[in-house]
């Protein structure tokens, strides 16, 4: 299998492209300029691809797409690239996945990154600053957001294996030394969605931990609140969900 890992250079990316690298997958990481490349320099040594671009911009992101499509037509992507706070929060981890998402070439399965902290997002689409130009962005307002788009997606997307996972809170850049969570798990049940045959991993739209789907936010499967999430991402970006 082909597989996009974004978010590649460090953290559960990495660990992800690693283990797939390792299992006999073609695995094309993505970093966001080449100042990171010496991050990935052992993936790339192996024979992964290569993609790179900065998702905090509209137009990086575009190109993100434009060259993961010259390689070739992914069986699977791994949205997993995501910051935690300042103003870059809303562009890298909802318009990020909403535009690569739009403009690749169709994959057979999607896995994006949730959080457990998307329980505490507001299901308010008005006056967002998709572009962060104003304001930070809320950390579980995005992820409850991205949630809410892969339901969306499996909706829309019925030929398409749509899921988000929740890591967990794992010792990683992001998470801290003093996370709680089993690293290994953490990046788990992103393989296993995108490569297993197991007839669990073979459903869409689910929301997961530890490969065990449980309930989201009341709001991911409203589908008027879907619809909303959709039309404002597709106004701000220009970019119409196929």
């Amino acid at each position: 299998m082909r597989i996009l890992v974004t978010g590649s250079a460090d953290g559960l990316g990495r660990a992800a492209a690693s283990m797939l690298l390792e299992a006999g997958h073609e695995v094309v990481v993505h970093v966001r300029s080449h100042e990171r490349l010496s991050a990935v320099g052992e993936l790339l040594t192996a024979g992964a691809g290569l993609v790179v671009g900065d998702l905090a911009d509209l137009e990086q992101t575009r190109d993100v797409a434009g060259q993961a499509n010259e390689i070739g037509r992914m069986d699977a992507v791994i949205h997993n690239a995501g910051v935690y706070s300042g103003r870059a929060v809303l562009p890298v981890n909802v318009v990020a996945p909403y535009v690569l998402t739009a403009l690749m070439l169709r994959p057979d399965r999607l896995v994006y990154l949730s959080s457990g902290m998307h329980r505490g997002g507001q299901p308010r689409i008005d006056r967002v600053d998709w572009a962060g130009a104003h304001t930070a962005g809320n950390y579980s307002d995005s992820k409850l957001y991205v949630t809410t788009f892969t339901a969306a997606l499996a909706r829309r997307w019925p030929d398409v294996l749509s899921n988000a996972v929740d890591p967990g809170w794992v010792p990683t850049r992001m998470g801290g030394p003093g996370a709680p969570d089993d690293l290994r798990l953490g990046h788990l049940t992103q393989e296993w969605l995108v490569t297993s045959n197991d007839p669990d991993a073979l459903t869409s739209g689910g929301y997961w931990h530890h490969q065990q789907r449980r309930d989201p936010h009341p709001s991911v499967p409203d589908e008027r609140f879907q619809d909303e999430l959709l039309a404002s991402l597709a106004d701000y970006t220009g970019t119409p969900l196929p």
